[in-house]
């Protein structure tokens, strides 16, 4: 049940005990109305007989005063009795005070007259008792709103506290998710619309969890390639450059020990030496500053730092042909997304050698609407039936393209092999001005 029918049955509830009050309410006010009539009904025939069986041999004041007594017992309903001619003289009530305001009026001013013996009354109508009535009636009224009202205010808040109970749930499960939590699972609920919600939250904590791995993931891998780097880099300076430099020193030293005895064709040759160790040296170092980071990646740079990534490939991975397709005027990027597009394509086409199996690989890139289009193309064995595992180097390859704000896609080819679709904003700042 969702959060609209439950409220909309509880409040139809308490209409409808409300409704079946007001009818009993208003059946015990007709009964009354009806007890009520009769009664005065008989009061009135009462007082008329009463009055006529008074012994018209009394004294006046006596007889006058039985049939005044008479009157004063049995108070009438609608109908005013006063006994003599004179019309009785009102007096300054509430209910007399709204007749006026009313302006309500007996229909006859005087009354009728009735003779009974010595006697003479006078019977006029009394608006005073109807008003009375209605004013109880209108009490009554306004008592059963105020009910009626308060009910629906009290129902209402109970129906709406007990139907966002759950949300303390889902605050609870929020929070839980922002420490970090892996058990941030939350429960079945019984209103459709918390169970949407939950099921919604419960599917960001499987995301974040799976992000979250990812990143410990990537950041060990970050961490290996670091410390892989370190130890290739000490490795190389150990074996290469520190003997090239243990030569130049060594050579020197003998400089330096022999230089006045040493013949001229035995200095030029100790300056060759020199001079191809310095050249071996410089060498040595080009070649590790362009594995750290290649030099000049903007529009022509990295052309050429891609084509001599594809060379090198191309010699070091036998069985697989590469080729590189680069417009000729390639428009201008910016460093860092010169940068990424080196890393993208080094760490794609390093997957293609481990894992394809593939015989042909294509790089191509494309320029269009300040955007560039990457497609790395094998006729590997393709993609596994769960799909491409974003991990390792994919991982990498997303969350380099995340910094600047492309995307990667995935296809499977015609006859088999795997597809890559990439896209680069040719400007950070692009990037940023749109997001």
């Amino acid at each position: 049940m969702d959060l609209r029918r439950r409220l909309v049955s509880y409040l139809g509830a308490l209409l409808l005990g409300l409704l079946l009050m007001t009818v009993l309410i208003n059946l015990y006010s007709l009964r009354h109305d009806v007890t009520t009539e009769v009664i005065a009904s008989e009061q009135l025939v009462r007082v008329l007989l009463d009055t006529g069986r008074i012994e018209p041999d009394l004294p006046a004041a006596e007889s006058a005063r039985r049939a005044q007594a008479i009157l004063d017992s049995s108070p009438l309903r609608h109908l005013s009795v006063s006994l003599g001619e004179a019309p009785a003289a009102e007096q300054s009530t509430f209910t007399n005070q709204l007749a006026h305001l009313l302006n309500v009026k007996p229909t006859s001013s005087d009354g009728q007259l009735l003779r009974f013996g010595e006697h003479t009354l006078r019977i006029a109508p009394n608006p005073v008792s109807e008003i009375e009535e209605r004013l109880g009636d209108t009490v009554r009224l306004c008592i059963t709103l105020l009910f009626f009202s308060g009910a629906t205010l009290l129902v209402a808040w109970w129906s709406a506290d007990r139907a966002l109970t759950p949300v303390r749930e889902l605050e609870n499960g929020l929070q839980r998710l922002t420490q970090g939590q892996r058990d941030a699972a939350l429960p079945a609920f019984a209103l459709r619309e918390f169970t949407q919600v939950a099921g919604a939250i419960n599917h960001l904590a499987e995301a974040l969890t799976t992000s979250r791995e990812a990143q410990r993931q990537l950041s060990r891998q970050l961490i290996q390639v670091q410390e892989e780097e370190r130890r290739t880099l000490a490795r190389e300076l150990h074996d290469e450059m520190g003997q090239t430099l243990t030569a130049i020193s060594v050579t020197a030293a003998y400089l330096e020990r022999n230089a006045e005895k040493l013949e001229a064709p035995r200095i030029a040759e100790c300056a060759q030496d020199l001079r191809r160790d310095v050249r071996t040296s410089g060498e040595q170092l080009r070649t590790m500053l362009h594995h750290l980071r290649p030099y000049g990646l903007d529009a022509q740079g990295v052309a050429s730092a891609l084509r001599e990534l594809v060379a090198n490939w191309q010699q070091r991975a036998s069985g697989i042909r590469f080729s590189l397709e680069i417009p000729a005027g390639l428009p201008p990027l910016a460093d860092e997304v010169g940068l990424v597009l080196y890393r993208v394509v080094q760490e794609a086409l390093t997957n293609v050698v481990r894992h394809s199996g593939a015989r042909h690989c294509q790089v191509s890139i494309e320029a269009e609407d300040s955007v560039l289009n990457l497609k790395i193309v094998d006729d590997g064995c393709g993609l596994p039936p769960a799909g491409p595992s974003r991990r390792g180097g994919l991982l990498g390859i997303e969350e380099r393209l995340a910094m600047i704000g492309g995307s990667l896609a995935f296809e499977t080819g015609k006859t088999q092999g795997v597809r890559l679709r990439i896209t680069l904003p040719m400007s950070a700042q692009e990037q940023q001005e749109k997001t």
